[in-house]
């Protein structure tokens, strides 16, 4: 069965960086785009960031522009974020999700809190 699993977040002051990765199994990595999502308490679920099968396309919510980079590798079955210049607004839980056919899948989350 498709799962998700996301980890790399963490503490960490504001400015600095994380990766978070995403392993993915049970279903065709490379003929799915990706996306990154976060969540805080009391608000809906954002879209941070999306990246096309082959990563040839990237797409990024304006308040991560220029911060965050998504990308995949293929042969890994992953789908990496890559941010930089960290702010306290950026605490969250990120999740990745794959749309398949009709099905969205969910990973569990992994906590990134930023301190001021």
């Amino acid at each position: 069965q498709v799962q998700l699993v996301e980890s790399g977040g963490g503490l960490v002051q504001s400015g600095g960086s994380l990766r978070l990765s995403c392993a993915a199994s049970g279903y065709t990595f490379s003929s799915y785009a990706m996306r990154w999502y976060r969540q805080v308490p009391g608000k809906e679920r954002e879209l941070v960031a999306t990246i096309s099968s082959t990563g040839a396309i990237t797409n990024y919510a304006e308040s991560v522009k220029g911060r965050f980079t998504i990308s995949r590798d293929n042969a890994k079955n992953t789908v990496y974020l890559q941010m930089n210049s960290l702010k306290p607004e950026d605490t969250a839980v990120y999740y990745c999700r794959v749309d398949r056919y009709t099905i969205i899948y969910w990973g569990q989350g992994t906590q990134v809190t930023v301190s001021s």
